[in-house]
């Protein structure tokens, strides 16, 4: 009997921002930036030489704006975006199919959907052994499980995220994390959470009470010791509406396309002609000595 996989999630579109954010500009043979995708490229073949990644699937945000754009005007859009940056949307997920793994390019969805969705389809998997997601984003959080079964890894600072780690850094479980979210907001996606909010007051109620909807409408009724909670109970009541918008919005759609199987995500070394062809467009023989293995067929 074979042993159990883990299966590596990435969060490509983080990779990309920290790509280009990280290193210098760098343009192809045309004068066109590439820069973020060659980053991409060195980081994604750096992954793929260490023990034990056998199993990766790559989600991206195609497009930047998603489903939640309709659900709420102020979320993030691409505007203010690098445009260097954004044009090489398309380019990273060519390089990713390149290198031999599986792409989920989300349109309606974000990349954290598909994420989310490919983490809850495999975690349970009987050849699986865990489901490490590749990504410091918080929203990320809501995917640990208890059971250490699927956890988050930040690359950047070798730091492993379980439930005990979640919980050290927010104060709530990883159950919790949308209903903090939708408390303290988010600046990073657009919406501002409730006024008075912050991250000690939600996690001092949300530690005790674990959703929204559990949380007694007013403070007098709340076990739990929060300085200004009259006026807290009071915004979470005239702005509840409003609370559960944004925990909508920070809760990750679970039924993302990811139709890939396990053997799917198996992956079997970089296929050579697709790479010698990204290499030339990218202009970056350097990528040759990186490649840890060639698919044989």
């Amino acid at each position: 009997m074979s042993q159990p996989v883990q299966v590596h999630l990435v969060d490509a579109t983080y990779e990309l921002f920290r790509a280009h954010f990280g290193r210098p500009p760098v343009d192809d043979p045309q004068g066109r930036p590439v820069g973020a995708t060659v980053g991409l490229v060195e980081s994604i073949l750096n992954l793929l030489r260490e023990p034990g990644v056998t199993h990766v699937g790559c989600a991206t945000d195609h497009v930047i704006r998603s489903w939640r754009n309709q659900r709420y005007a102020g979320y993030k859009t691409e505007v203010g975006m690098p445009p260097e940056l954004l044009a090489q949307f398309g380019l990273a997920e060519d390089a990713l199919r390149a290198l031999g793994l599986v792409v989920w390019a989300m349109v309606e969805f974000e990349a954290d959907d598909a994420i989310g969705a490919a983490a809850a389809r495999f975690a349970d998997a009987p050849a699986v052994q865990r489901v490490v997601i590749l990504s410091p984003d918080k929203d990320m959080a809501q995917c640990v499980r208890e059971d250490g079964r699927v956890v988050c890894f930040d690359r950047r600072r070798g730091l492993l995220i379980d439930a005990a780690a979640v919980r050290e850094k927010f104060g709530v479980s990883p159950a919790s994390i949308p209903d903090y979210l939708a408390l303290v907001g988010d600046s990073a996606d657009g919406y501002p959470g409730l006024q008075g909010w912050g991250a000690k007051s939600a996690a001092a109620v949300l530690s005790r009470y674990g959703s929204l909807e559990a949380i007694p409408p007013r403070a007098s009724q709340w076990d739990v010791a929060v300085r200004g909670a009259p006026a807290l109970a009071q915004v979470l009541r005239d702005g509840q509406a409003d609370a559960f918008l944004f925990r909508e919005l920070a809760r990750l759609r679970l039924d993302a396309p990811v139709p890939e199987t396990l053997d799917e995500l198996h992956w079997r070394g970089v296929p050579r002609p697709a790479f010698e062809a990204l290499v030339e467009r990218l202009g970056a023989r350097h990528l040759f000595g990186r490649v840890p293995r060639w698919a044989t067929a």
